[in-house]
C-alpha cells in the first residue's frame, strides 16, 4: 500500500521518504488533494529496461521519414 505525502513533506522529508523507498515502501505525492507523482524503490518495478524495449520496438516498426537536408538555421523561423 502506498503512504499518501504532500508535496511540501517531500520537500522537507526527503532522505527520509527515499530511505523508505530503498526499503521497500512507496509513497504517492499530492497536491492540493491530488496525486501528481509517485515515488517507488528502484529495483520494485525496474522501468527503464521495459520502457526502452517498448521504445526501441516502437521505433523499429514505424517507418522511415525522408527529411532532406537541412542546416541548424532552417529549424527557426526568421
Amino acid at each position: 500500500m502506498d503512504n499518501t505525502v504532500s508535496i511540501a513533506d517531500v520537500e522537507r522529508k526527503l532522505s527520509f521518504i527515499l530511505r523508505g523507498a530503498s526499503e521497500g515502501r512507496s509513497y504517492v505525492v499530492v497536491s492540493n488533494g491530488r496525486p501528481m507523482a509517485r515515488i517507488v524503490p528502484a529495483d520494485a518495478h525496474d522501468l527503464f529496461p521495459r520502457s526502452r524495449a517498448a521504445l526501441l520496438s516502437r521505433l523499429k516498426q514505424q517507418p522511415v521519414v525522408a527529411v532532406g537536408n537541412w542546416t541548424r538555421d532552417d529549424t527557426y523561423d526568421d
